[in-house]
């Protein structure tokens, strides 16, 4: 009868934990989401901005086409990404 109690004792501290680890892993797996899903937000207002440049710089006229096409790729390249040219 001991050894009964002590395996069911160790049988629901062992479910106990795995039950605590799963909660954990829904959590962060939850968190990780949302932490995704602003960066996806914050990618998509960025790209949103290089576009509008791009066409404030077409509308301007001051620079070739090929000149406006740099300027949305090093905004996409550089803004958006957070690396600095070079």
């Amino acid at each position: 009868m001991k050894c009964s109690k002590q395996l069911l004792t160790v049988v629901f501290v062992l479910f106990a934990l795995l039950q605590s680890l799963s909660a954990l892993d829904a959590r962060d797996a939850a968190m990780a989401s949302q932490t995704f899903a602003a960066a996806q937000t914050a990618k998509q207002k960025c790209m949103q901005t290089c576009r509008d440049r791009y066409r404030d710089c077409r509308s301007r006229k001051e620079i070739s086409s090929f000149g406006c096409r740099a300027v949305y790729r090093d905004c996409t390249r550089y803004t958006c990404t957070g690396l600095g040219p070079g």
